[in-house]
C-alpha cells in the first residue's frame, strides 16, 4: 500500500521484500520481522487512543505535543492510514554517535573562579546517550553518594532512582552492585560525554573537572534492539520526553546533550523529529544541545545546481566489500527531470521515469531499488531515494554514475547525501564531494543549539565537523564550535579516555548552558535565559 500520509521512505519500506528490507540499511528499521509489525512517529491531532480502543494490536505511546509512537501490525497500516486522527506518520532511523576514532580553549575555567562561582548547581544536566558508569567517582558526592538524581534505561523499560543508585554503590562488588541496579554503558560514550558536561573530576583530584561540575546529572540510556547498537530515532523522542518532564516535576532548568544523529533527510528541519524536538525545545526552561556531526570530510554529500538542456553527471565511488549503501536526492518539486543509472562497467539503464511506487533493476550483482517521492505536508522537497543492494554478498565496487536528465528547471539547485561514514567502508564517496550542508540530522532543527567542533591545539575547525548551512533553509548552523579533538573525560571502569568527534563537544556547550542557566535563573539574574536567549548568546 502507499499512502500521502506516510513519508516516501515508509512508503518504500512498505512496498519492499522481506530480502530486501534486510539487505537496506534504512528500510528495515524499525521493522519486527517475527511479529510483522512497525515502530512509526505519528504527528496527530485529537484522541490518537482511539486508534488503540478500536483494535488493541496497535499499542500507542503517546508523548507531548500531539506526538506518538505507535507499534502496529503490518495488517493495520491501512487503518493508520484512514484514521482522521492521524496527520503524517515517518518510520524510525538510525542514529550513530559523532565519535571520530578543553575547558581553557572554552573559557570555561573564568566562570568557575571565585568571582563567579558557576558550577551548574541547581540546574540537570540531562545525558541521552549510551548510559553511563553511575559507579565512576567523578558523579559521586564526596560522601559517595550519587550525583545522578535519575537513570531511565530504556533498554531494560526502567527508571532507577538516586535511593536505588545509592543502594548499589554500597554494595561490596560489582557482582552485587549490577544486581540492583543492572544497568551499563557498554560502549563508554555515555560516560565520556557526561564527564565533559558535568564530571566532577574526584577520579583525579579536580583535574579532569568538567564544565557544571556541582550539576545535578539525569541519564536516559537510548534502547538499541538492534544488535549493531545503533539508537533509532524513536528512542531519542521517548527519552527527550523522559528527561522534559522529569524537569518540570522537579521545577529545575535543564540542559540537554544530543551527541549522535543520521544523514537521512532533506536537512532542511521540517521532519517530524526535527519539529518534535523544536516543541521540546519551547518546554519548560529547557536548552537542548546537538552535534553537527562527523560527515565534514567523509565525502558523502555533493550538490549542484541544473540548467535545462544540460545533464549533470555525478560520480559515485563504492569501495570493496560493501554490503549495502543508499543515497537521497533532494530537488524542489517545480523541477523535473529524470535519472539514469551507469554500472562501473559502462553499461547504462534510464533515463528512469517518475512514476508511482518503487522500480527496480539488476546491474551485474547488485540490485538497484530506485523510489520517486510524493508531496506530504512535513516534507516540502521532492526525494529521490536509491538503494543498492547486493544481488550475492557484495555491491559491485568501482565508479558508479548517476546522470540527472533535466526535463523542466525552475529552481535547479539539488543535493545528494549517502548514509554516515560509521556505516561505510573505506573508499565509499562521492569523487565530487561538497563540504556544505554535512551536518546531521537532528542538528538542523531550528530551536536547537547546533554545535561543531574545533581543534584547539591549532585553534582551526576540525577536518571532519559537520558544516551548515541547513538546505534550502539556510539557517545559519553551526550555532558555534568547541574543542573535538583529543578531549579526555571519564571512562567506565574508574579512569578517563581521550576522544575525538562533535559528540566531544557538544557537552562544553551543554555544561556552558548550564552555567549561564544557574547564574540566570537560579541565582535571579535572569529568569528567562534560557532557550532562544542562550541561543542569541551563542
Amino acid at each position: 500500500m502507499e499512502s500521502e500520509k506516510f513519508e516516501n521512505l515508509l512508503n518504500l519500506a512498505l512496498n519492499a521484500t522481506q530480502r530486501e528490507r534486510e539487505k537496506s540499511l534504512n528500510l528495515g528499521v524499525g521493522y519486527e520481522a517475527e511479529e510483522n509489525r512497525w515502530e512509526l512517529i505519528v504527528k496527530y491531532s485529537g484522541n490518537i487512543m482511539r486508534l488503540s480502543q478500536e483494535n488493541p494490536q496497535i499499542h500507542v505511546e503517546e508523548l507531548s505535543n500531539e506526538y506518538a509512537i505507535l507499534s502496529v501490525p503490518e495488517s493495520a497500516m491501512e487503518q493508520v492510514s484512514n484514521a482522521v486522527e492521524v496527520e503524517y506518520v515517518e518510520k524510525p532511523k538510525r542514529m550513530y554517535f559523532a565519535v571520530q576514532e578543553g575547558k581553557r580553549s572554552s573559557c570555561i575555567l573564568p566562570l568557575q573562579d571565585a568571582r563567579y562561582n558557576l558550577t551548574g548547581k541547581g540546574v540537570i544536566v540531562a545525558i541521552l546517550d549510551s548510559g553511563i558508569d553511575y559507579s565512576h567517582p567523578d558523579f559521586r558526592n564526596a560522601d559517595g553518594s550519587t550525583r545522578i538524581l535519575a537513570l531511565f534505561d530504556e533498554t531494560l523499560d526502567r527508571e532507577f532512582t538516586a535511593e536505588e543508585i545509592n543502594q548499589a554503590l554500597k554494595a561490596e562488588n560489582e557482582q552485587e552492585r549490577f544486581k540492583v541496579v543492572p544497568s551499563r554503558d557498554t560502549s563508554g560514550h555515555g560516560t565520556h560525554v557526561a564527564g565533559i558536561a558535568a564530571g566532577n573530576g574526584r577520579a583525579s583530584s579536580g583535574i579532569n573537572r568538567g564544565v557544571a561540575y556541582e550539576s545535578s546529572l539525569l541519564v536516559v540510556k537510548l534502547g538499541t534492539a538492534e544488535p549493531n547498537g545503533f539508537p533509532r530515532t524513536t528512542q531519542l523522542m521517548r527519552g527527550l520526553d523522559y528527561a522534559v518532564r522529569k524537569a518540570l516535576e522537579l521545577r529545575m532548568p535543564m540542559a540537554v546533550n544530543i551527541s549522535f544523529g543520521n544523514n537521512y533527510g532533506s536537512h532542511s528541519g521540517t521532519a517530524l523529529l526535527e519539529s518534535y524536538i523544536n516543541d521540546m525545545a519551547n518546554y519548560w526552561k529547557t536548552l537542548i544541545s546537538v552535534g553537527t556531526g562527523n560527515e565534514g570530510a567523509s565525502r558523502g554529500h555533493t550538490s549542484g545546481i541544473l540548467t535545462e538542456g544540460r545533464e549533470q553527471e555525478i560520480e559515485l565511488g563504492v569501495g570493496n566489500y560493501e554490503t549495502t549503501l543508499n543515497l537521497q536526492i533532494w530537488k524542489s518539486y517545480v523541477d523535473q527531470y529524470d535519472i539514469l543509472l551507469e554500472h562501473p562497467s559502462g553499461n547504462r539503464i534510464g533515463p528512469i521515469r517518475q512514476i508511482q511506487g518503487p522500480q527496480r533493476f539488476l546491474m551485474g550483482r547488485t540490485e538497484i531499488l530506485l523510489y520517486y517521492g510524493e508531496p506530504s505536508p512535513y516534507n516540502l522537497y521532492q526525494e529521490m531515494y536509491i538503494d543498492f543492494l547486493p544481488a550475492q554478498s557484495y555491491i559491485d565496487a568501482g565508479v558508479w554514475k548517476i546522470v540527472l536528465v533535466p526535463e523542466r528547471i525552475v529552481r535547479g539547485n539539488y543535493d545528494l547525501w549517502l548514509p554516515g561514514q560509521a556505516v561505510l567502508n573505506q573508499g565509499t564517496g562521492f569523487l565530487y564531494p561538497v563540504e556544505e550542508t554535512t551536518l546531521t540530522i537532528p542538528s538542523t532543527a531550528e530551536k536547537v543549539v547546533s554545535v561543531g567542533a574545533y581543534d584547539a591545539r591549532y585553534n582551526q575547525l576540525a577536518e571532519f565537523s559537520g558544516r551548515g548551512y541547513t538546505r534550502q533553509t539556510n539557517q545559519v548552523k553551526p550555532d558555534l564550535a568547541a574543542p573535538g579533538v583529543a578531549i579526555r573525560s571519564a571512562a567506565p571502569g574508574g579512569g578517563y579516555a581521550v576522544r575525538s568527534g562533535t559528540s566531544m563537544a557538544t557537552p562544553f556547550v551543554t555544561g556552558s548552558a548550564a552555567l549561564l542557566m544557574q547564574w540566570g535563573i537560579v541565582e535571579g539574574n535572569d529568569p528567562y535565559l534560557y532557550d532562544a536567549d542562550i541561543i542569541g548568546l551563542s
